[in-house]
């Protein structure tokens, strides 16, 4: 068989299995992968793994379809072991390749850095993070998390700085997350928010969050931070604006008089040493 005919069905089996896949992986399959919508900063994850998905699946396509042409059409039948054909390069396919990859690469820096500009980085980089979006508002809700061993707080400076065993967010507000230890490193993370950032002692981390749907959610240190490191997890909610009203107000009364004898609201604290977790 003449190699214009097999590279003729190599190609309409690529085109044929990659028109079939790609409405699967874009429409079915991409977006009911985790982080899921529970933030604008997890839709957008999500978003951006769909198009690295249809990306891929023509590449993943062709190999498959590749490798099984070859397998099924140049095996060795006989009983008798024969060398190939010598082959000695075809630039027709290295132009292809090096053409390829090029506009692949070039197009997902491009993708990328239009999706930095557009929507901020979406992770902690510091108290003053380089890429911001145009939706992250001065009069965003702020919120500090706390970690140290074994466990993360909560403090609201704008309810009186406040400090609670649990993350409570309302829905449809810009949140400005501001994050850091009193003891060593620790990283936030909470997968459903599509947030994480690193804990680190004397540091104010922060990472900005968007909640649009109502729901709980898992939060986790994902940084080895001691021998109980395994149980340092919590349980956050996203509330509606009244549920969250009537939550703080129950929180400031149930937490004043502790409220009273924490230190007065910082971006980090310096805790005495005899006073760290250990």
């Amino acid at each position: 068989m003449r190699e214009s005919s097999h590279q003729r069905r190599i190609l309409i089996a690529w085109v044929v299995l990659t028109v079939i896949l790609l409405p699967i992986v874009i429409f079915a399959i991409a977006p009911n992968l985790p982080p899921g919508d529970a933030t604008v900063e997890s839709h957008g994850q999500v978003v951006d793994n769909t198009v690295l998905l249809a990306v891929v699946t023509p590449i993943a396509a062709f190999l498959v379809v590749f490798f099984a042409y070859a397998l099924t059409n140049f095996r060795q039948r006989g009983p008798e072991i024969e060398e190939g054909p010598a082959i000695h390069g075809d630039h027709r396919v290295q132009v292809t390749w090096l053409v390829t990859t090029l506009v692949i690469v070039l197009g997902l820096a491009s993708y990328g850095t239009f999706r930095l500009f557009q929507t901020g980085a979406g992770g902690g980089q510091g108290a003053d993070p380089i890429f911001t979006a145009d939706v992250h508002k001065k009069d965003a809700l702020q919120v500090q998390v706390i970690a140290q061993q074994w466990e993360f707080t909560y403090r609201y400076p704008s309810y009186g700085g406040v400090e609670t065993p649990h993350l409570v967010l309302p829905v449809n507000r810009e949140v400005e997350l501001h994050v850091t230890s009193l003891d060593v490193i620790h990283s936030f993370w909470a997968h459903a928010l599509g947030v994480k950032a690193d804990a680190n002692p004397g540091v104010d981390n922060v990472v900005y969050v968007k909640p649009q749907r109502i729901r709980n959610f898992e939060i986790r240190c994902a940084e080895l931070c001691g021998l109980w490191h395994g149980h340092m997890f919590d349980k956050g909610q996203i509330v509606s604006d009244a549920r969250f009203a009537a939550w703080i107000r129950g929180a400031q009364r149930f937490f004043g008089p502790a409220t009273k004898a924490l230190p007065r609201y910082n971006q980090h604290y310096f805790p005495k040493p005899e006073r760290r977790a250990g």
